[in-house]
């Protein structure tokens, strides 16, 4: 850590708002989304709080109980005790709100012969009613947010609609690549040439309950059935009928069948029925009733069609205001790995998500600040918010991150970028990046372990690494940042400098307005690496806040313009011009890959 990084830490730290008293917890309901701050956690990966519910209480090899802790891809331990276990690290790091990934029953095992995986990650849903027995019970859950309600926390979960675990099969052969809709109608067996089926069906653009009732030979594309044994092996049990499924194979991700194919094998519900409508909303209107949760994280919601959640969406608002929750926060994953804000912006539109995760925004921060990039997609990033369904103010509630579960960690984008770089520039770098998400629009959401330093190798089972002790020799040779630990021995070390990093700008984030709530002006970028500074405006008091990166490995000092108004400046996170230049003008002085944070004085 180097000399710059360790003055802005002792800056945060030893500054008015870190001594401040944490706030009273008795009015949570009333935050609204853009001032949560959120850590992202998937429960089997984090902490290990109960032991006797590791092989989810299933008896066997790894094969049938899923339970394999040195496999990457297997379930390892980790459950809902050890979430409650560790709250007091969760808050600590500035969290408000939890998303932990999805904690539904699931089929332990599935996938070819000898390429096998499990459940861990809670997306292959068998029972959509219970908490999987390897995370504990829906006691335990209860348990869960309860604990974190006590503590002024928020939860949300993560849902899935699209599809359930693999269990109908298909009676043809071969790969099962996507059937169409204008090679196999839903009016004939199998293809064009094939005996007629469903007579008086109208097509799934109808959504009345008597032309649906009309479709009751789902053989249309593959001829589908359940396995002998697996009849009742979902829950609800209407979930068990493949007539609610669309039936025609795997996607390929382009046009059609990214909404009827089946997300990698998994079974793809026909989400235009109207009975699968109304089951799911009676299913997650039943956990918030239950539990009384704080929003939604919507799986694979652009593989579903817009009119599901046109019906979904408004039904859970309701469903969360009846419950007294009035800033229900509903988010979807739009799935893109570039900087495409028109396309998450389309889903707020033709589907009314409230929101959506800011995958441009983490696409433009992993270029940036890896410095392959100017600023000024940064600037262009912004630009577009009047893209989202209620312009500048609907996208202050885009949940924004760097690196994910699936796409892999921020800090091996940078290291990727980088080849050869040192570990004080990989950790400058990685701290800008978070300083960014921190103090820039949008809602932070922390993914579990970069506040460790974690280093995925790559995306998916490669960067879901253990914070407890982790016997995966893959995770376990990974050279971390800001530290020489690894994670063969537990991570949850408040000292760290991300972590440090993070908890202070939280308290400052929370403790300004203007950085949850306040609109953005860019006013210096560039098409290379250098300064990008916003200024973010109180929307109550009009009061501005500086806001300044330097993305190159150079010192930078440039005058930048500012409202007339603002003459004086303080302090919130690194050195700061006390004063203007003039009315209009303030100074801008960084180190390299150094931030600033400085509001003006009223």
């Amino acid at each position: 850590m180097n000399r710059y990084v360790a003055a802005v830490l002792g800056t945060l730290l030893a500054g008015p708002l870190a001594a401040q008293p944490a706030p009273p917890v008795t009015d949570y309901r009333a935050r609204t989304p853009e001032q949560e701050v959120v850590y992202f956690v998937l429960p089997d990966r984090f902490e290990n709080g109960d032991p006797t519910n590791d092989k989810g209480g299933l008896k066997g090899d790894r094969l049938r109980t899923g339970f394999d802790p040195a496999a990457k891809g297997f379930y390892h331990g980790g459950d809902l005790k050890g979430l409650v276990k560790r709250l007091d690290y969760i808050q600590g790091l500035g969290a408000s709100a939890i998303w932990v990934g999805p904690v539904f029953k699931n089929k332990p095992v599935q996938g070819p012969k000898g390429q096998e995986s499990a459940g861990y990650h809670g997306y292959w849903i068998t029972d959509f009613t219970s908490v999987d027995p390897h995370y504990g019970s829906n006691a335990d859950f209860k348990a869960f947010v309860d604990a974190a309600h006590a503590r002024g926390m928020k939860v949300y979960m993560d849902i899935i609609a699209n599809h359930t675990a693999d269990v109908i099969q298909y009676r043809d052969g071969g790969d099962y690549a996507y059937r169409g809709k204008a090679d196999y109608p839903f009016s004939r067996r199998g293809g064009i040439a094939s005996a007629a089926i469903n007579p008086g069906f109208a097509g799934d653009g109808d959504p009345r309950a008597d032309n649906w009732a009309r479709l009751t030979d789902p053989s249309f594309a593959f001829a589908p059935f359940v396995p002998k044994g697996e009849e009742k092996a979902k829950t609800p049990a209407w979930l068990n009928d493949p007539t609610y499924y669309h039936n025609r194979g795997n996607s390929n991700w382009v046009g059609e069948s990214a909404l009827y194919g089946d997300f990698v094998g998994l079974d793809d519900l026909a989400t235009e029925h109207p009975r699968v409508v109304a089951g799911m909303i009676e299913i997650y209107g039943d956990w918030i009733d239950k539990y009384g949760i704080d929003g939604f994280r919507i799986d694979t919601a652009r593989h579903v069609n817009p009119e599901f959640w046109r019906a979904f969406v408004p039904a859970m608002l309701a469903r969360a205001k009846a419950r007294g929750i009035p800033n229900f926060h509903i988010f979807g994953e739009v799935a893109t790995g570039d900087v495409d804000p028109a396309l998450l912006a389309r889903w707020t539109r033709i589907a009314d998500l409230p929101s959506t995760l800011d995958m441009a925004f983490a696409a433009a921060a992993q270029k940036v600040v890896s410095g392959k990039a100017g600023t000024d997609v940064l600037a262009r990033l912004f630009e577009d918010d009047a893209l989202y369904q209620g312009g500048e103010a609907g996208a202050l509630a885009l949940p924004t991150f760097l690196g994910n579960h699936d796409f892999g960690r921020f800090s091996m984008f940078v290291k990727q970028a980088n080849p050869g770089i040192g570990e004080d520039e990989l950790l400058d770098r990685v701290m800008l990046g978070h300083a960014m998400m921190m103090t820039l629009r949008g809602v932070p959401v922390i993914y579990y372990g970069d506040e460790q330093g974690f280093v995925s190798d790559g995306n998916d089972q490669l960067a879901r690494e253990d914070m407890f002790s982790s016997k995966v020799a893959v995770y376990n040779d990974n050279d971390l940042i800001g530290t020489a630990a690894t994670t063969a021995l537990a991570n949850f070390d408040k000292a760290h400098p991300l972590y440090r990093e993070v908890a202070a700008l939280a308290e400052v984030r929370k403790a300004t307005p203007a950085l949850h709530g306040g609109a953005t002006i860019s006013r210096a970028f560039s098409d290379k690496p250098g300064l990008y500074a916003v200024s973010r405006i109180d929307p109550e008091t009009g009061q501005e806040v500086v806001v300044a990166f330097n993305t190159s490995t150079a010192p930078v000092t440039q005058r930048i313009a500012v409202e007339p108004r603002s003459l004086t400046f303080t302090s919130l996170a690194g050195q700061c011009s006390p004063a203007a230049d003039a009315p209009g003008s303030v100074s801008v002085t960084l180190p390299p890959l150094g931030f600033a944070v400085c509001a003006a004085k009223e």
